[in-house]
């Protein structure tokens, strides 16, 4: 299935540089990442500018799109002058993060029951920005109505491409993601469109691309983390050896996390996070997630991870 176009999504402290990096070494089928939003560029050469998580020595600028979290048309600026300045050739807005304490804010979701303060920030960010911009968004925040208004927002401005995730805020990851819904929303849009949402085997992808039709781009995300193997498998380039493979990629992605961290234990809170999503690779997911959450010690994570894959099967 070659014609399709995968990404990654991102994911607040699980998708960061070295996640990626990692992830593309042991894993296919991904044409282009985000990293997880910035914010609070509150100055042009802003300090979280100046990280590994953008720098282009530890990233591809080709297929990676920094995005933002903001409200603020100055701030998406001097954002985007700043990403051009290191190579990107686009950036992405953060129209879709659902948790309280972004959305209570009207920023992500939740300006999404205001499309009269999106249309004054997008005249102004379109007036001055000159690298491709898209956008990250959902339904609604409070119900999925308040999508309609958006649209007509959204199609006055050249986007490089409109990703929806057919929720509503106030969902969160709860319920099923609205496949109809969107696909009523598909003739309204002017933008390029990418589905995500709820892909999280060959069966799912293929029920949700029947009903999407024509939009050939999908955005993975949580699918992806609990098998690494998705993309693949949906390209159609998948290998055999998968638990040697993930063994593999997990034990590098601990390794270089640890570097990262000067080995501090602190590691142990991320490969946990990206752990509550890969035990769905194995059998008895549920008791390989007892023993991994519980661990405070490096040591006790390193024989743990050896007893999951002498112990149980990927599935």
């Amino acid at each position: 299935m070659e014609s399709v176009k995968l990404s990654l999504g991102p994911f607040q402290g699980i998708t960061d540089a070295p996640f990626r990096n990692v992830f593309k070494k042991h894993f296919g089928g991904i044409d282009k990442y985000y990293t997880p939003f910035f914010t609070g560029i509150q100055k042009d050469h802003a300090k979280n500018m100046q990280v590994e998580e953008i720098d282009p020595r530890f990233n591809d600028v080709e297929t990676l799109t920094p995005q933002i979290l903001s409200t603020d048309a100055e701030e998406i600026l001097r954002f985007a002058y700043q990403c051009k300045e290191l190579g990107y050739k686009e950036i992405n807005l953060n129209m879709g993060c659902p948790f309280p304490r972004v959305a209570n804010k009207k920023r992500g979701s939740g300006l999404l029951p205001y499309p009269e303060k999106i249309e004054v920030m997008l005249n102004a960010v379109f007036e001055r920005i000159d690298l491709k911009f898209s956008i990250k968004c959902r339904l609604g925040y409070f119900n999925p109505e308040e999508i309609f208004p958006v649209i007509e927002v959204f199609n006055h401005y050249p986007l490089s491409e409109l990703i929806i995730h057919p929720r509503i805020g106030k969902q969160l990851y709860k319920g099923d993601a609205d496949v109809k819904r969107f696909a009523e929303l598909i003739p309204m849009i002017k933008a390029p469109l990418v589905y995500n949402g709820d892909i999280v085997s060959m069966e799912s992808f293929g029920r949700i691309r029947e009903q999407v039709q024509p939009v050939n781009e999908f955005m993975l995300g949580r699918g992806l983390l609990a098998n690494p193997f998705l993309a693949e498998e949906i390209k159609g380039v998948w290998e055999d050896d998968k638990k040697e493979r993930l063994h593999a990629y997990v034990i590098d992605l601990y390794e270089e996390r640890l570097h990262h961290a000067g080995g501090s234990p602190k590691v142990l809170g991320r490969m946990k996070e990206l752990w509550s999503y890969l035990m769905n690779s194995f059998d008895e997911s549920q008791d390989i997630w007892r023993k991994i959450k519980k661990i405070n010690a490096l040591k006790e994570y390193e024989e743990a991870v050896e007893t999951v894959f002498r112990e149980h099967q990927v599935i």
